[in-house]
């Protein structure tokens, strides 16, 4: 997706995504809306009272991975999984720890806490 992109330190979007008590712990929320006219698709994991962001794109065939929407968790809500693969992603880091893109990582996505709502922040 060309106009969803890691962040570049000079020029900063913040993207309202939700309230932070909107997503349990451990739980799992998609996000889609426009950047910089193109879609842009992400997706937060709050696990063990952390919040970590990355673009909904599997590294071995760019398809979407949740198996149903704003389920991105395995059932243990121990590891990311894609529906597509059954490839496991390590929470904090997105390394791919099992399946097809072993090796690979998720595009991770800066977030931003403040007063209670969550933000992406994404290159301009």
């Amino acid at each position: 997706m060309r106009g969803c992109r890691l962040i570049v330190p000079n020029s900063l979007m913040k993207h309202a995504l939700c309230q932070t008590d909107e997503i349990d712990d451990p739980g799992s929320m998609g996000f889609e809306f426009e950047h910089n006219g193109e879609p842009c698709n992400l997706f937060v994991v709050h696990h063990g009272g952390q919040f970590y962001g990355y673009i909904n794109s599997c590294p071995h065939t760019g398809v979407n991975l949740e198996w149903l929407e704003n389920q991105f968790l395995d059932r243990d809500n121990a590891f990311i999984q894609c529906a597509t693969h059954d490839a496991l992603f390590e929470i904090d880091t997105g390394a791919c720890i099992a399946g097809p893109c072993a090796g690979d990582s998720l595009k991770k996505i800066e977030l931003l806490q403040q007063n209670g709502e969550l933000f992406a922040l994404l290159d301009d």
